[in-house]
């Protein structure tokens, strides 16, 4: 009769002879004890959400990378990770509430996806917390954090980005010198610094002076300010006139469309209507005219009736118009989100197709496996087909730099345009999905940052608001309100001259964003190297209760 082998333990034991009792109390100590962080951390992600539209408490983003650096300072990699989670979370849910018109799951869904990178953020933090002069070394790794983001997955989703907070505040010129990472640094530098100089105060349970505070407090105070030495170039070499149509939509929300014909009716009797207020002399007659991304719901080359109704309406204006519509093709299963140039003479001429169709939205990513688990993705009938070049067209007397709604979030979308001699930056855009959810207010700071980043003048044209005609230095010159009919007329300033943002392009991104990393990976090597002599623990807590800090010259 065979001998059964020995047990490497009794049953209430682990096979290292652990009680396994005592190790569930442990790890339920170790969850309770870390519950006040948590909470901590879930404030703070709500408090920097609070920082952006339709909020605008811009300071909260200073507070908010503060409260993260205390919360992750000192704590073990996967301390930092949940730390960096719990934050990044509820962030989120609030900042995209509005994709609740879409469904909570599809809130939910992104936000979980978009956590775990200020998850790993919150890792990194952590690592180089132990480090000197970590202040800096955590600004560089919220760049690190954004550039991932900005680019993974599916062509990544730069919602959230520090930068996007700041658009009318002292960090905002720094726009035109580094762009967005830039704003962003220097935003999560001065948060950074406001978490050394809390650490520095007198009377946490040592003796102290507060002079280290008050330097620290004065280090973000400087770095807010240094905005305000940078000049922000606004001069013209010409100026244009333009008109922007804000024709409105039946509906808002997911069926906006209504029926076939009335938004693109009712982009071309707003047209219409101005034209005869010109001809009555109660306006004054524009170079050109824009109408919104999606202002024809119909493709004009393949609708007679759509062709003829555009065609009517710029001849009534009697200026280059640039139309917003959906263009079949270039084969059965795909579409075409274009802004095309329609003379009154000539009809449709230059077209520009949207480069960055979002996922989800405009089209589905493994589509055959998906579609049959969550069938509101068959709303989707076809995928957009991503353009090849960038929206650089000449609009009557204007050279305009075309984007069309989400592309204006992507840096080197803008970026290309002007560099390729837009002299004036057009975002075409259709919010009507989510009139009055705080989603258009997001995007319209987004195009003031743009604005100052490249020294352009911005005219978004949106299909039910917010359009807006905003000035190369930031200031919103006009807007709509959202929901209505409604036209913006104004003189532009047309410029030629690139910023030092344009002519570094996404140098200072990389560089800083590489900083972060190699800070990472230094703080890494030093806990190797620095574990057999001062006996660190596994979790890289030297064992004799020091900090690394300590250790560290």
């Amino acid at each position: 009769m065979p001998v059964p082998p020995e047990r490497s333990g009794t049953a209430s034991e682990t096979p290292d002879g652990t009680p396994r009792e005592g190790r569930a109390v442990r790890a339920l100590a170790k969850v309770r004890a870390g519950l006040p962080r948590t909470a901590l951390a879930v404030l703070a992600g709500l408090l920097l959400a609070l920082a952006f539209p339709p909020y605008d408490l811009w300071p909260l983003s200073l507070l908010g990378v503060a409260a993260l650096s205390l919360l992750t300072r000192g704590r073990t990699v996967r301390q930092g990770a949940w730390t960096g989670f719990a934050f990044g979370l509820p962030f989120f849910l609030m900042l995209l509430s509005w994709l609740r018109v879409i469904g909570w799951d599809a809130t939910v869904g992104l936000s979980v996806v978009e956590a775990l990178f200020l998850a790993a953020l919150g890792a990194g933090l952590a690592v180089t917390s132990r480090l000197p002069v970590w202040p800096l070394w955590g600004a560089c790794l919220w760049i690190t954090q954004e550039w991932a983001r900005d680019r993974l997955p599916l062509g990544g989703f730069p919602w959230g980005r520090l930068a996007f907070a700041n658009t009318a505040t002292p960090f905002t010129p720094l726009a035109a010198l580094g762009g967005a990472p830039l704003v962003t640094f220097a935003v999560a530098l001065s948060g950074t610094l406001l978490a050394w100089a809390v650490l520095r105060l007198p009377g946490r349970g040592r003796a102290g002076h507060p002079r280290p505070a008050a330097a620290g407090l004065l280090g973000a105070v400087a770095v807010m300010l240094a905005g305000f030495l940078v000049p922000v170039p606004t001069a013209p070499a010409e100026t244009v006139k333009v008109a922007v149509i804000q024709g409105n939509v039946p509906n808002p929300g997911m069926d906006f469309l209504g029926r076939p014909m009335m938004v693109l009716n009712n982009h071309a009797a707003a047209t219409e209507k101005l034209a005869a207020d010109i001809a009555a002399g109660r306006a004054e007659k524009p170079d050109l005219v824009i109408w919104p991304e999606n202002s024809s719901d119909l493709d004009p080359f393949s609708d007679p009736l759509a062709y003829r109704r555009i065609d009517e309406a710029v001849k009534a204006i009697g200026v280059p118009t640039l139309v917003g519509t959906l263009v079949d093709g270039p084969d059965e299963q795909h579409v075409q989100n274009e802004g095309i140039v329609w003379d009154p003479r000539t009809g449709p001429g230059a077209s520009y197709t949207k480069q960055h169709p979002v996922p989800f939205g405009e089209y589905v990513p493994f589509r055959d496996q998906l579609s049959k688990v969550i069938t509101r993705l068959q709303r989707v009938a076809r995928d957009f087909y991503p353009g090849d070049h960038n929206g650089v067209m000449q609009l009557g007397p204007a050279r305009i730099g075309d984007v069309i709604c989400f592309e204006v979030a992507y840096d080197e979308i803008v970026r290309d345009t002007v560099d390729q001699g837009a002299r004036v930056l057009v975002v075409q855009t259709n919010n009507a999905t989510y009139a009055r959810t705080g989603q258009p207010e997001q995007q319209l700071a987004m195009s003031r940052l743009r604005a100052v980043e490249h020294g352009r003048a911005v005219l978004i044209a949106a299909t039910s608001g917010i359009s807006a005609v905003i000035a190369p230095d930031g200031t919103v010159v006009q807007r709509t309100e959202e929901l209505t009919a409604a036209e913006l007329s104004a003189t532009v300033p047309l410029r030629d001259g690139t910023t030092v943002a344009n002519r570094l392009g996404a140098v200072p991104e990389w560089t800083l964003a590489l900083a972060g990393l190699l800070a990472c990976g230094g703080a890494v090597l030093v806990t190797r190297r620095r574990r057999p002599e001062a006996g660190a623990r596994t979790d890289g807590t030297p064992a004799d209760g020091r900090s690394l800090e300590q250790l560290v010259p």
